[in-house]
């Protein structure tokens, strides 16, 4: 709300008759998935603070058509239009990830598989992006670098150069350190050619993440694979190839556009005086 209020609003104090009270109206102006609304209802607290009414018209995760109302809010009007902005804002972000991602999820559907977000997140949202994702029915990949190993490409390098023609023997003595030392934490590594994945399908590991793999490279890889470890599809998913992805065999989906490129859902606020 800083970025808004700081200087105050030179309008609606200018313009509104003192002490005005007003009721508001937010809805969708557009089909998609809802969520946000506990976020837009803290906005609403912060600036209104006193004399404030929310009521909500639906949850987080429900189907919403163009023209429902989605929340209403009652309270003094000069703080219900200075936070209607930033409500909207939260609002429409989270709505349109969650969209997407039901999107994925309903193409995928009857696959077994699971859709994933990644952390390509917008910096200082990741926790309520990542909320929006499982609105939307997708699943959360790490949270953070700590929450699993996921030892990818440039990591691979540095093994690579340090134990030439041995680097995946290395990376499997280090995975069983890790296995030893913490053994709740899982294990995943990125394979980029189907001849990663044959040299790495045997070492104890949780996961393979198959990256940037064609339809037939991912059918080669479950084969060689041969249910031993998890896999992961990645790179390059799209709305339009994630089924033929999904029906290679492989365990997951990850989609950084969900995050970092969906489109936001619009909403709007009307006051009804």
């Amino acid at each position: 709300m800083q970025e808004d209020l700081s200087q105050g609003d030179a309008t609606s104090g200018s313009f509104l008759p003192k002490g005005s009270f007003c009721r508001a109206e937010i809805s969708a102006k557009e089909k998609g998935i809802v969520c946000g609304l506990p976020i837009a209802r803290v906005v609403f607290g912060e600036v209104c603070r006193e004399d404030l009414r929310l009521e909500s018209a639906c949850a987080d995760g429900e189907v919403v058509e163009p023209g429902t109302t989605v929340l209403w809010v009652s309270g003094p009007a000069e703080g219900v239009l200075a936070a209607e902005r930033t409500a909207l804002n939260f609002l429409q972000h989270l709505s349109g990830v969650a969209t997407l991602t039901r999107r994925f999820v309903e193409i995928v559907d009857g696959t077994g598989v699971r859709v994933l977000d990644t952390r390509k997140t917008t910096p200082g949202l990741r926790a309520l992006e990542k909320y929006a994702v499982r609105c939307g029915g997708g699943a959360n990949h790490r949270y953070s670098l700590g929450d699993h190993v996921l030892v990818k490409e440039n990591h691979l390098a540095f093994l690579k150069t340090a134990f030439p023609g041995s680097w995946a023997k290395e990376l499997g003595l280090r995975a069983e350190r890790i296995r030893r030392s913490r053994p709740w934490i899982r294990i995943e590594v990125e394979a980029q050619s189907l001849e990663e994945v044959a040299e790495l399908r045997s070492l104890p590991l949780d996961l393979l993440l198959l990256d940037n793999m064609d339809v037939e490279q991912l059918r080669k890889a479950v084969h060689l694979v041969g249910g031993r470890l998890r896999l992961e599809a990645s790179g390059g998913i799209t709305l339009e190839n994630v089924r033929a992805v999904a029906e290679t065999g492989v365990d997951f989906v990850s989609v950084g556009a969900l995050t970092h490129s969906a489109k936001a859902m619009d909403f709007s606020l009307r006051v009804t005086i």
